[in-house]
């Protein structure tokens, strides 16, 4: 399986993504998920706990082709946690079906900026069903 190196997407790409069922948004903010919203349908793995949780995110999307991860700003935390999962897939000996690694532009505040839809649920994980 080939896989590309890591690559970044617009909002608006995002936006005509996020319909497909192989494609995974991963938020790799920590805490201020909780109060700022996040994108709809969106996993949660929190930068500071990733490392360790990466096996439990290839088993969450086992039938994804395409993650797009995604921080604050998309400077640091989103980057970085995209590189080491691409990193941990190229280097694992469990099955992925994981083809693409993004990283979305400007992060969730570009994302809330240029109006797109926010969700502010509790639940873990957001059933995308937000409004």
């Amino acid at each position: 399986m080939a896989r590309k190196g890591v690559s970044y997407v617009s909002a608006a790409q995002l936006v005509s993504l996020s319909g497909d069922p192989r494609v995974a948004i991963v938020d790799v903010r920590d805490e201020e998920r909780s109060y700022d919203g996040h994108i709809a349908g969106s996993h949660h793995y929190a930068s500071d706990a990733f490392a360790e949780r990466m096996p439990d995110l290839v088993q969450a999307t086992a039938a994804k082709e395409t993650l797009v991860f995604h921080c604050a700003l998309t400077k640091v935390r989103g980057p970085s946690c995209a590189q080491m999962f691409h990193d941990y897939l190229t280097e694992a000996k469990e099955e992925s079906g994981v083809k693409n690694i993004m990283v979305l532009e400007r992060g969730f505040n570009g994302w809330e900026l240029s109006g797109r839809p926010v969700c502010r649920c509790k639940e873990a994980p957001c059933k995308g069903a937000c409004s």
